[in-house]
């Protein structure tokens, strides 16, 4: 999952960001406004954190950029604005959930995955695809009730396939769920941790099925 934090405050970013790494996300920092609005135009993210008080563009109209073209990634501010006008601005003008700072870390990290959850249209903190199960809050996936050992990449790449259950996942939108905007994004590499995936599926009835120009697709191979 990759996540956009937004956030002028390059301490706070920081060891947000480094928090949110040690939890398997992906995180790629930004800290004004103008950068963000660009990043989001031409990037696909799972979720931004997103405060207000930035330079060169405030929070608010970036969120409003944002939903002037239609994207529905769920958007989460964070910001010391404890302002009951400001709360319900920012949810009108389509924020999809509201913290102010200071902040509890483990609440944050749990509408984090509420969020992801309820944009893939999953309600149930535990999915499962066959004898494969994922648990949305510990981030632990397992093989018929055992914990199934997977790198931070193999996790990613089989958290994203499992997310969007039953649909099909361009080797593009992998790879931007793999490496962020500062790192080299190799859609080859896609490849090989699908294939690292596939081996430690062998004994599964949960399949990640190659569909030829399109990507990738995860789903039950039970009789």
């Amino acid at each position: 999952m990759r996540i956009l934090l937004v956030e002028d405050n390059l301490v706070l970013s920081d060891w947000l960001s480094r928090t949110l790494s040690k939890d398997g996300y992906v995180v790629e920092c930004c800290y004004e406004g103008e950068d963000a609005a660009h990043r989001l135009s031409d990037e696909s993210y799972d979720l931004v954190i997103l405060d207000l008080g930035l330079p060169r563009m405030k929070g608010e109209e970036v969120l409003q950029r944002l939903r002037s073209r239609h994207s529905n990634v769920p958007v989460l501010v964070l910001t010391a604005q404890d302002v009951m006008a400001s709360r319900v601005a920012c949810l009108d003008s389509g924020a999809d959930d509201y913290v102010t700072k200071p902040f509890n870390v483990a609440e944050l990290e749990a509408r984090i995955r509420v969020l992801l959850r309820r944009n893939a249209n999953h309600r149930n903190p535990t999915l499962t695809c066959a004898d494969l199960s994922y648990n949305s809050n510990t981030r632990v996936f397992s093989l018929k009730d055992r914990d199934l050992a997977l790198t931070p990449r193999e996790h990613s790449v089989l958290e994203t396939l499992m997310m969007r259950g039953g649909s099909t996942v361009s080797k593009k939108a992998l790879a931007q769920s793999l490496f962020t905007l500062e790192e080299s994004a190799s859609v080859d590499a896609v490849e090989i941790y699908v294939h690292r995936l596939r081996k430690k599926l062998q004994d599964s009835q949960a399949v990640i099925l190659t569909l030829r120009g399109l990507g990738y697709l995860l789903k039950s191979n039970a009789v």
